[in-house]
């Protein structure tokens, strides 16, 4: 595999650009370059890891991955704090554009850290491309956890666990997802500071574009929490993020509307988390979890709330 992952290969020859993202870094990155560079047949492919200089450490993986191309964004300027939940969120951001900026293969993925990929992971990616979807997805499995990372789990992918059945979709997560180079290409003005998956996904929907979701392509998904604390500023900014984009794809009207329903809609993801767990065979588990899967949609619900009043990033 090393051979055909290279930061020189011709760009001619390569098949596809991995931008990773950088969340927790430290010993939860190296198993995620572990998986990444041990794919099984995988053809040339460029591994592209951007930082900032809030995790300088990054560069020292060279020593032990030399296969990567490490992308050096400096000190990053932030609308908020990075040592707020927000301020992390618009770095994450900004990495993956960082990274798809200077990407050059005919496949342009992105994966985060926390969700390495499983050993045949590339090479089932690169057939599914055969296909004329421009933007592919795929399952997000559960590592082994707590009770309190399972709830955050299914409370942010219980649409991707397996088992589902594949076809298009109207939502793919950037945890997992792999663009033909020509769609993102064509997206570059609305990405090229800051990637928003809402924002990306969306405008390709508008534009006709298809996205699909695979059942071949796995990643296993695995946070680090300890305490419900330290996940709920998390869940309000990001959510507040997610009304701010949506804020921009509706009417004043619906706008309004999701304004109005606010109260509600904890309730309603609550119900819905727990029809697909069952249909998983995960029922029981949902149950002991609910309580802290409706404090987490709580959390989310209000900063999406917040962001459809403020309408600010």
């Amino acid at each position: 595999m090393t051979d055909n992952t290279v930061a020189n290969v011709d760009e001619s020859r390569l098949v596809m650009s991995v931008v990773v993202t950088i969340v927790d870094g430290g010993d939860v990155l190296r198993r995620f370059l572990d998986a990444l560079v041990g794919q099984v047949d995988a053809p040339s492919m460029e591994i592209l890891v951007p930082y900032d200089s809030s995790i300088p450490e990054t560069a020292d993986l060279i020593r032990h991955y030399p296969q990567l191309h490490l992308i050096d964004m400096g000190k990053v300027e932030t609308i908020r704090p990075i040592t707020t939940a927000a301020g992390q969120h618009e770095l994450y951001d900004r990495r993956r554009a960082a990274g798809l900026g200077v990407a050059r293969g005919k496949l342009w993925a992105i994966l985060e850290d926390r969700a390495p990929p499983r050993s045949d992971w590339v090479r089932n990616m690169v057939r599914l491309h055969e296909q004329p979807y421009g933007a592919i997805g795929g399952a997000i499995e559960c590592a082994p956890g707590d009770l309190l990372n399972w709830a955050f789990y299914a409370c942010d992918f219980s649409r991707y666990a397996l088992p589902f059945v594949s076809g298009p979709r109207q939502w793919i997560s950037d945890v997992n997802i792999c663009y033909k180079r020509a769609v993102i290409e064509s997206t570059r003005e609305i990405w090229k500071e800051r990637f928003n998956e809402a924002k990306v996904h969306w405008t390709l929907l508008e534009r006709g574009e298809t996205l699909f979701l695979s059942s071949d392509v796995i990643v296993d998904y695995k946070t680090p929490y300890s305490s419900l604390g330290a996940v709920l500023p998390e869940r309000f900014h990001w959510g507040r993020l997610f009304g701010h984009v949506r804020a921009k794809h509706v009417s004043a009207l619906r706008r309004l509307l999701f304004v109005l329903s606010g109260p509600l809609i904890p309730l309603r993801l609550l119900v819905r988390h727990g029809l697909v767990q069952r249909q998983k065979g995960n029922f029981r588990r949902f149950v002991k979890a609910s309580p802290l899967m409706l404090t987490l949609l709580t959390a989310w619900t209000t900063g999406e709330v917040w962001g459809y009043i403020t309408n600010r990033p």
